[in-house]
């Protein structure tokens, strides 16, 4: 996974850096989520693998596929992945634009994961400081696993705050584990 972020990223990088320049954040997110649907077809992976078709009719499928749904500069994009061989960085691509677009509009997804349904109270306390620590706005939504025993942990795009009862008590073992 870690493989295919890093291939992905420079490619996402620069995609974002030509939405920004054009002002069409909205624009390029919609296409790169479409052709990342159409890239994960059964059907269309078979052809995108297919060792017949060369990287020009790889793209010419996939742009065909997406029709006037993609701009002209997606649709190079588009190109440029297939002549580098990274149609199947789509999926990855779109994921990596995706965080670069919320941290451009200062936006974060958070899910915070408790062992118990937090009160709207709390949940509203925690947003808060959420949003003065992470300087976003945030969308909180919430899960629960019994196995936390206590406490929560908080997943933040890369950042994971561990702050269970479970997480914690690894934490002890592993130093104990490390000092015998």
């Amino acid at each position: 996974m870690a493989e295919l972020t890093t291939l992905a990223r420079p490619y996402a990088k620069a995609a974002f850096d030509v939405a920004r320049g054009a002002k069409d954040l909205d624009g390029w997110s919609s296409a790169l989520a479409l052709t990342a649907v159409v890239s994960e077809d059964p059907s269309v992976v078979k052809l995108l693998e297919s060792p017949m078709l060369t990287t020009d009719q790889k793209a010419a499928v996939l742009v065909d596929l997406c029709g006037d749904e993609i701009s002209a500069k997606v649709k190079l994009f588009i190109s440029v992945l297939a002549d580098n061989k990274r149609l199947g960085l789509l999926h990855a691509i779109r994921e990596l634009f995706e965080n670069l677009k919320a941290k451009q509009e200062k936006f974060c997804d958070v899910t915070v994961i408790s062992a118990f349904e937090l009160d709207d109270k709390v949940s509203l306390a925690l947003a808060e400081k959420l949003k003065t620590v992470l300087d976003s706005d945030i969308a909180l939504n919430t899960e629960i696993d019994s196995s936390l025993l206590g406490g929560v942990t908080i997943r933040a795009g890369d950042i994971v705050i561990d702050g269970s009862i479970k997480g914690r008590l690894n934490k002890l073992a592993e130093s104990f584990a490390v000092q015998a």
